[in-house]
């Protein structure tokens, strides 16, 4: 939690980018919010103008101006900065959710000294980030989700403002105009709704008015880029997220085979929420601190969570099956490659034996040599993308 005067700098800086907003200044060079044509983006820009209350930071320090380049992961569940420091890679987080209150002084008091992360916006506050899922749990309820199976939502209007209002509590305009900034895109759905084309232009469009030259790299991507250098970043590297399940094949750094499934851990939640009758936001909570895959369940809602994570899995490795043997672009690859797996939905334990044991069941038309799980699953993505940067700004 960042210190009153951490808090007071966060508020007065908001207050600025606001009233350049309103003068003369070039807005460009002075804020985070992007000049829409759509009505979608100009809610945006409303939103990102009121005062914003940083609270849930990993570091517990106040969002820095970069000078160099950084990576950037807007994802399902969580929106990750990864920035290259003297000896290793920083990074910081924020949950990407939201939830809504209605607004009155006496609620924004409370916000406001607790140190919550909001916004205001019509008749409602906008609680952001890690304490979302507070009230939602207070409510017994699910927060909303500015993200829907991996891009953005569409029946989420203001969800574009709320992703602005977490990046800028995370990260500030960089020191040097045009500072690079890579961030990650989900591969092309084999099945599903939405465009990834929107998702990554609004993004993009977002972050070149905070200041930066942004450069998109494709998601499963960043975790070659991240975890198989020591394999000339030959392999396959799968992020299994909130919202999507991302695969790449890559051959000596380029990526030969790319897509999406829109399932991931978002759909394990729903599906045992309504499976046994509790909330998603609670099963994820149970997921992520309880879960064993290599124990016997010993309740229903685990036996829901060890059913659809079975579901997953061979859903998965099948679509890895149909789509590579269904490509006449896959290279002579003379020796096995390995499988690297990253996303908190990756990280349950014995996930990877349990993905391994059901691969056994599949022929992939290239031959593995193991399955292992990224060093940091939850960075792995905003890492390469840091990577993917630092090699762009040379």
């Amino acid at each position: 939690m960042p210190e009153g005067k951490d808090l007071q700098d966060l508020q007065e800086r908001l207050a600025e980018i606001n009233r350049h907003e309103m003068g003369d200044t070039d807005v460009s060079q002075m804020n985070s919010n992007t000049q829409k044509e759509d009505k979608k983006m100009e809610n945006a820009t409303d939103a990102s103008r009121k005062p914003v209350v940083a609270k849930e930071r990993e570091t517990g320090q106040m969002a820095e101006s970069p000078s160099g380049p950084v990576g950037l992961d807007v994802g399902t569940t969580h929106i990750v900065i990864a920035q290259n420091e003297v000896n290793h890679i920083k990074t910081t987080k924020q949950l990407n959710a939201f939830f809504t209150i209605p607004k009155s002084k006496f609620a924004k008091r409370i916000l406001s000294n607790n140190e919550i992360l909001y916004y205001e916006l019509g008749d409602l506050f906008y609680i952001i980030g890690y304490s979302a899922d507070s009230f939602a749990n207070m409510f017994n309820t699910n927060t909303r989700r500015s993200i829907k199976n991996g891009i953005l939502s569409t029946v989420e209007k203001e969800g574009v403002s709320v992703i602005q209002a977490a990046v800028v509590s995370l990260l500030n305009k960089p020191k040097r105009f045009g500072e690079t900034i890579c961030f990650a895109v989900p591969g092309e759905p084999l099945h599903g709704t939405g465009s990834v084309l929107y998702h990554e232009s609004i993004i993009k469009r977002f972050l070149s008015h905070m200041g930066y030259t942004p450069i998109s790299v494709n998601e499963a991507m960043t975790v070659v880029l991240s975890e198989l250098s020591d394999e000339d970043h030959t392999g396959i590297g799968i992020s299994l997220g909130g919202g999507m399940c991302n695969v790449c094949l890559s051959y000596l750094s380029f990526p030969v085979i790319t897509y999406s499934l829109q399932i991931a851990g978002d759909y394990i939640d729903t599906m045992v929420g309504q499976s046994v009758g509790e909330p998603a936001t609670k099963i994820k909570l149970i997921k992520e601190h309880e879960l064993d895959l290599g124990s016997e369940p010993k309740d229903r809602v685990m036996t829901a969570l060890h059913i659809f994570y079975d579901d997953l899995i061979n859903k998965l490795i099948d679509s890895m099956q149909r789509v590579l043997s269904s490509t006449d672009q896959i290279p002579m690859i003379a020796n096995p490659i390995p499988i690297v797996l990253s996303g908190g939905t990756a990280m349950p334990k014995r996930f990877t034996e349990r993905f391994t044991k059901t691969l056994k069941n599949y022929k992939l038309p290239v031959e593995i040599s193991t399955v292992r799980l990224a060093d940091d699953p939850l960075n792995t993505t905003a890492k390469g993308a840091l990577i993917m940067a630092m090699t762009e700004a040379e």
